[in-house]
């Protein structure tokens, strides 16, 4: 009985703060979420924005002047299509003794036979073309030097031509290498250089190697004597006159290929 009154004063003199304690626990609540209103008021005014990410995936705009570059290309793919080189195809001669390996995407051409034992291998390279347009400085020296013109002609120059720059290598088995630099014309061959090499492995050897005289300094019997070997082995006017139109369409061929790159790698 003692016990009980003892515990019930010991819970009548705890109630009253127990009931401080929440009344301040309700009014600090209160105080809070007061305080609290006007910054939710003013979030919930605020439009609302994505959260910005160190790193976006988002394409980004294509840049104006790319846009331009694409149209020039497109127009020029237009202009070269129209052309009716790009797509023809030279008929090679019923005597044409090479056989030839047209990579797409390269600037050359390489030609093989095989000639008494000899490997014969000719690569054509892109040719330099001559449209006829003369610079107006050479108008003007023209126009300084009618007379001195006139004692000019008598010389018989030839006309610039369109040509093709060759490589000519002739081997015989492991033996030493011919090298020819040639310059094909429509209708003729000029040798520019000569070398003889052995292949030894080493690029020091081969640096220091002899090259011979310019080859225009030979003699002239040696000069055609070389000519009429190479004739005879099939760099002859019939080949280069065939390889002289072959480079022209490839070179339109080529062209055309390198723009449809060019525009692929814009519209990325």
């Amino acid at each position: 009985m003692a016990l009980f009154a003892a515990a019930r004063r010991a819970a009548a003199s705890t109630a009253p703060l127990l009931l401080r304690a929440t009344a301040s626990a309700s009014s600090g609540a209160h105080r809070g979420a007061a305080l609290l209103r006007p910054l939710a008021a003013a979030a919930a005014a605020r439009p609302t924005q994505p959260r910005a990410m160190p790193f976006s995936s988002a394409p980004a705009t294509r840049p104006s002047s790319d846009a331009e570059l694409l149209s020039v290309i497109d127009s020029e793919i237009k202009y070269a299509e129209d052309c009716d080189d790009h797509d023809r195809v030279e008929e090679i001669p019923d005597n044409f003794p090479f056989k030839i390996t047209d990579a797409k995407g390269t600037n050359a051409v390489t030609l093989k036979r095989t000639y008494h034992g000899e490997q014969i291998e000719i690569v054509a390279h892109m040719p330099s073309l001559v449209t006829g347009d003369e610079p107006d400085h050479d108008r003007d020296d023209e126009d300084k030097g009618e007379d001195e013109n006139d004692s000019n002609d008598d010389e018989g120059e030839k006309p610039p031509q369109s040509s093709v720059p060759l490589t000519v290598t002739i081997t015989k088995g492991d033996g030493p290498v011919l090298e020819f630099t040639c310059t094909a014309y429509p209708d003729e061959v000029l040798i520019d250089s000569l070398s003889v090499m052995q292949p030894s492995g080493n690029d020091e050897t081969d640096l220091i190697a002899y090259e011979g005289p310019d080859f225009n300094d030979l003699d002239e019997n040696l000069q055609r004597a070389f000519h009429k070997y190479l004739e005879l082995r099939g760099i002859s006017p019939l080949t280069t006159n065939f390889l002289h139109e072959y480079m022209i369409n490839k070179d339109s061929r080529e062209y055309l290929f390198w723009l449809r790159k060019l525009k692929g790698y814009f519209k990325q």
